[in-house]
């Protein structure tokens, strides 16, 4: 069966204080959970939650590089005084502006986060006023028909659509936040700071079956055309892969 997006993988050389801006900034609350920072819905960490994407945020050692991250997060907003009042709280809360090479005719505001990992504001649009917080969750790629085919078959998300400019997927229950697959003329050149974390459907209570599929789903991931990722991770419960464009992204074991 095709996996479902556990969450959002975001690596910081603080991940309690980036935990706390970003649970600020989407309204959520953070939930310590071991070494990592998980940022979800409030009222009670629930994992993995049935609408939202959370986000994790993974300590390491290296700061972010100036190069532009390959994946970040667009916010969703309800009118022009609801951006405005956005982008301002952000700032106050440690974002800066950020240039990708936007221009100045864009009606969304670009910003980095206090590690520099850059997301954007959007207008207002009709496609996300149901989505939650965060409108979609984007990552850059060459060939969004490639990552159709790819991510398509990876994924339970049905494909909404796919074009020369981008390839768009969403839950199949029609919640939370849109994962969008955007052309651009540059190309990956080092690891990203900001991944997905995908998880298999339950399996039997047993700890062999859960094994057992995470495993199968890896092995069908290889056979799309995934390639198995060494970052140093050792003897670890999941398993690190790229897909066919080099985006790295992790398999994680049943809970």
């Amino acid at each position: 069966m095709p996996l479902r997006p556990a969450h959002v993988n975001i690596k910081a050389l603080n991940a309690s204080t980036l935990g706390r801006f970003w649970a600020e900034a989407l309204g959520w609350s953070a939930y310590s959970a071991g070494a990592t920072t998980y940022v979800g819905p409030a009222g009670g960490l629930v994992w993995p939650d049935p609408v939202a994407l959370g986000i994790d945020i993974v300590p390491v050692p290296d700061p972010k590089t100036a190069t532009k991250n390959r994946m970040h997060l667009d916010l969703a907003t309800t009118s022009a005084a609801h951006q405005s009042e956005l982008v301002a709280r952000l700032k106050s809360l440690g974002a800066e502006p950020a240039d990708v090479g936007q221009g100045d005719d864009v009606l969304f505001t670009v910003l980095a986060d206090p590690e520099g990992n850059e997301f954007c504001v959007l207008e207002p649009r009709e496609i996300h006023q149901d989505t939650g917080p965060v409108a979609f969750v984007v990552i850059d790629c060459t060939d969004p028909y490639a990552m159709a085919r790819f991510w398509g078959e990876a994924l339970d998300w049905p494909l909404h659509e796919v074009n020369d400019d981008h390839a768009l997927f969403r839950s199949p229950k029609g919640v939370g936040p849109y994962l969008e697959f955007l052309r651009t003329p540059d190309v990956k050149t080092v690891p990203d700071r900001i991944h997905l974390d995908l998880l298999p459907y339950p399996a039997d209570n047993k700890e062999a079956e859960k094994r057992a599929a995470k495993e199968a789903e890896v092995e069908r991931l290889r056979a799309l055309g995934a390639v198995d990722l060494d970052v140093g991770q050792g003897d670890v419960p999941w398993t690190s892969l790229t897909d066919p464009e080099g985006h790295e992204f992790c398999v994680l074991a049943l809970p």
